[in-house]
């Protein structure tokens, strides 16, 4: 079974500064670091690392091949990374002393990727695999179609949030991802509970709450949170989405996924970094027991 993942890569460029900035505040940084993001990559990088056989498609600019290469060390498949002429997504990250971040995201060549490359690579998808989805990329609802026709589980991770993304992709997605501030999003935006949706499984992060999972039929999991002294939450949710996506895959239960991905995601934020900080399924063992 293979996880295909629609995902955006993007060029993290890390500031730690003592508050995140208010308006018209100028503050000085007092670290500066460059890594691999985007919450595609990020996902890609997760699933990879823990066990999965991860096909990436996306895009990068010129000054992306790095990024790619990157990728292609853990593991993932990348036969799918466009090179084009628009410059590689990036994000600026300021980060606090607590671990919280604010982040400003200039999108490029992820949403300038050719529709032909998507439907190239799912051409090489059948029933058991997965497509793993996010809010970063050009033709989620065409990707996702086209997985549903070919019987495939469809991962959407709704962020960053947009109503409308939301409800583009819906009808063929089977897991719905999102935390907790994005479910109160999707539910006041719906007008009805998120419990409510009729969608076959969604999942809920919440933080140091842990996560929930439940399905259509009314069977439910939770994972209780484990106490960790966080220093960079930026791609927390995303490890937890990709290793989620690859226990699933493995034909593990949703209880089961639920665990790991949410002991995955505690290690991650104790770790400075996005996608090179995320963990090993060795080494996510070792933390859980």
């Amino acid at each position: 079974m293979t996880i295909f993942n629609l995902g955006s890569i993007n060029i993290d460029h890390f500031y730690r500064v003592p508050h995140l900035p208010a308006p018209g505040e100028t503050l000085a940084a007092h670290d500066y670091r460059v890594g691999l993001g985007g919450k595609g990559a990020n996902q890609s990088a997760a699933a990879a690392k823990a066990g999965a056989k991860v096909i990436h498609i996306g895009a990068v600019g010129p000054e992306g091949g790095w990024a790619v290469d990157r990728l292609a060390g853990w593991g993932v498949d990348v036969r799918h990374v466009a090179r084009l002429d628009t410059p590689t997504g990036h994000a600026i990250i300021n980060i606090d002393p607590a671990g919280e971040n604010a982040i400003v995201l200039y999108p490029g060549a992820n949403w300038k990727l050719p529709l032909s490359l998507v439907e190239m690579a799912l051409a090489e998808a059948g029933p058991a695999d997965t497509l793993l989805l996010q809010n970063e990329t050009a033709y989620q609802s065409e990707a996702a179609a086209w997985a549903r026709e070919k019987g495939m589980r469809v991962i959407y991770s709704a962020a960053p949030f947009n109503v409308g993304a939301v409800r583009a992709v819906m009808e063929n997605v089977t897991v719905l991802a999102l935390n907790a501030v994005e479910a109160e999003q999707l539910s006041a935006a719906m007008g009805i509970g998120i419990e409510m949706l009729d969608l076959p499984e969604i999942v809920v992060t919440r933080g140091a709450e842990g996560a929930e999972w439940r399905s259509r039929e009314g069977a439910c999991a939770f994972a209780p949170p484990i106490q960790v002294q966080a220093v960079d939450t930026t791609g927390a949710g995303d490890t937890f989405a990709g290793y989620f996506a690859a226990v699933r895959d493995a034909g593990q239960t949703p209880g089961e996924a639920l665990d790991l991905a949410g002991a995955a995601a505690s290690l991650k934020v104790t770790r400075h970094g996005t996608a090179d900080a995320i963990p090993t399924l060795e080494e996510v063992r070792s933390f859980r027991a």
